[in-house]
């Protein structure tokens, strides 16, 4: 019957020791599962913004490509119109190949592109003296559809822009930074042109109006 009690007594003993050592837990091991949400919620943070600038560059890489697929039926229209005029269709076929051919950063992809926004830019300033070229019905729906293209190329490029940005200012900022530091996230590239020559969108309107360089501001 003693052995009984005592040992009632003992458990009773235990869980009273038990439930003190609560709070000491409480107090040691919520401070660390705060922590290690916090770091979560950061990682995952630095992987959401990577994924949301990658998504957005293929976004650019379909509209370049649409532009490219546009652009010898352009040369081919103008040719009918022009044909000894090699030394402008060359060089926009030359660098429509070398942008198609451009893998590297998208800084360096920008370089490409303005190559062959130039390259256009001049084929435009031919088609001025061409009025037939410039009622074809072939040369106006080329026109169009260009258009429209880089009005697409300019919006995807902004939405690219603005989620480099914020990517890479939670790579900056404290206390991601350390996060993106450990975990090797390097800050992206925005894709931008490099003078204010360049910035101008290749507008396609053959009325005379002067293209606007804050189309390509992102």
């Amino acid at each position: 019957m003693m052995a009984g009690i005592d040992t009632t007594f003992a458990t009773l003993a235990q869980e009273q020791a038990l439930f003190a050592l609560l709070p000491m837990c409480a107090c040691i091991f919520i401070p660390i599962i705060v922590v290690v949400l916090v770091l979560v919620g950061m990682y995952n943070s630095l992987v959401r913004g990577r994924n949301h600038v990658r998504e957005s560059w293929s976004d650019i890489d379909t509209e370049l490509k649409r532009r490219y697929e546009l652009i010898p039926n352009l040369v081919e229209t103008v040719k009918g119109y022009a044909k000894h005029e090699r030394e402008v269709l060359e060089r926009v076929v030359e660098a429509r190949t070398r942008a198609v051919a451009s893998t590297g950063s998208p800084a360096e992809q920008a370089q490409d592109e303005n190559f062959l926004v130039g390259a256009l830019r001049q084929l435009f300033a031919l088609a001025e003296g061409y009025p037939d070229l410039k009622a074809s019905d072939n040369f106006l729906e080329l026109q169009r559809e260009l258009s429209e293209t880089e009005n697409r190329i300019q919006a995807v490029r902004r939405f690219y822009n603005a989620n480099v940005r914020d990517y890479n200012n939670r790579c900056e900022m404290f206390p991601t930074n350390m996060m993106a530091s450990m975990f090797g996230f390097q800050q992206a590239e925005f894709f931008e042109v490099v003078s204010a020559t360049e910035r101008t969108t290749p507008h396609v309107s053959f009325g005379g109006a002067t293209p606007r360089a804050g189309d390509a501001e992102s």
